[in-house]
């Protein structure tokens, strides 16, 4: 009798096998893991707006409506979502690939609040940035129940952006 491999299988060991060269070298050079990320934007002072490369294009920040903005523009908190649930997407995906667990679909969707006094200077006291954020994982899958919590716990324990939004690091704003 013959074993078969599923597609989940199939799919792990290739992650797995993909994965394990670079695991294996960032525990013999720790240093050779470290990675600078860089973004730059483009200040237009008189359209009020930032344009910032990315990889499938420019995206043209401005205000938001509540701060003056048209909405013709990308918000920066929208952005600052848009980022975690893009890093959680792809987090879920490779952790359910990892873990050999097939997702029919998925999404993961991201709200935040924020208030519009902050930003504008109207009330010193209250906070400029998002205060909440919520993520939500939809999941269709067969897996049982507690595959599924060991699932979204890895999620949001190997999402670097929501790690970040979790536990900041230091920003520090300089002149060049």
């Amino acid at each position: 009798m013959t074993e078969t491999t599923s597609p989940a299988q199939a799919a792990s060991a290739a992650l797995r096998a993909r994965q394990r060269p670079l695991k294996a070298a960032y525990k013999e050079d720790p240093g050779s893991a470290r990675v600078t990320s860089t973004a730059t934007a483009r200040v237009d002072q008189q359209a009020l707006t930032a344009t910032v490369p990315t990889w499938s294009g420019e995206v043209v920040a401005g205000l938001h409506p509540a701060t003056g903005g048209d909405g013709s523009q990308a918000c920066s908190a929208d952005i600052v979502l848009q980022a975690l649930v893009a890093c959680a997407g792809v987090t879920l995906s490779s952790v359910a690939t990892a873990m050999g667990v097939e997702l029919r679909s998925a999404s993961v969707t991201a709200s935040g609040t924020w208030d519009a006094r902050g930003t504008l200077g109207v009330d010193r006291e209250t906070p400029v940035g998002l205060t909440s954020v919520e993520v939500v994982v939809d999941v269709d899958t067969d897996a049982d129940p507690e595959t599924v919590a060991r699932l979204l716990e890895l999620t949001e324990r190997y999402c670097v952006v929501a790690r970040t939004l979790t536990d900041p690091p230091p920003v520090t704003v300089r002149r060049a």
